[in-house]
Formats: structure tokens, sequence, C-alpha cells
């Protein structure tokens, strides 16, 4: 997502109204490290942000982030021109997903907000 973007040329995909998470990379790491110090987690754990977003609300956070226009969207037909089955397998679908076993057992996410997260992933580059 992020050439086109960049290239002022980005923009929701599909109705923009299906759920995304997300995770930042430390707090992916810091998730998985914690989660291998810890006796009491057992099974699956949800490694993603504690705040989910719309790929509308992370079109345009990153398009802000970026400085850039986020008007062009792509249907739902593009997406699926372009990449198939996995557009809505992985762009187009929507779940809500978040982490409950990660936040009770007091993991402290680093990068809980999107604009902070990648503020700090694609300011510093």
């Amino acid at each position: 997502m992020l050439l086109p973007f960049r290239m002022g040329v980005g923009g929701n995909i599909g109705a923009g109204a299906q759920w995304w998470s997300w995770i930042h990379i430390q707090d992916l790491v810091g998730a998985v490290h914690h989660l291998l110090k810890s006796d009491l987690i057992q099974g699956p754990v949800n490694a993603v942000s504690p705040r989910p977003v719309t790929n509308a609300e992370f079109t345009k956070t990153l398009a802000s982030v970026l400085s850039r226009p986020a008007i062009f969207p792509m249907p739902a037909f593009a997406a699926r021109l372009a990449f198939g089955q996995m557009a809505d397998e992985l762009l187009l679908a929507s779940q809500r997903i978040e982490p409950a076993r990660l936040i009770s057992s007091g993991y402290p996410f680093q990068y809980p907000d999107l604009r902070r997260a990648l503020d700090n992933l694609l300011k510093s580059k």
C-alpha cells in the first residue's frame, strides 16, 4: 500500500467499512517475548493492536502521516482483478479482532494508536 500512497494515488479499498486489525512490529515482537515468559497463557493469542480500525480510517491515517491525499479508491472489482481471491480474504474481508488475552495478561502495548505507530515506522525513513 505504501507506494501508491507515497505517489499520492492511495485510497479506500472497496467500501472502506471493513475492519482491519493491525500491530506495530515492536509490539508483535514484544508480545511474543511476553508470551514466552508467561506460564499462564496457553493456546492461541490474537497478536493485534487493541484498537482495530476500518479501512477508511487506516487509509486516512496513512495518507495523513505521509502528507498525501487519499482520494483514489480501489473498487472491490479492481482489487479482485489485481489480487484474485486474496483480495476477498485479505483486503475486503472484515473482522474486528481484539487482543483480549494479551490485555488480560498485562502486556503493555507500546503502539496501541495507529497514527503513532505509522509515525514511528514511516517518519524515520
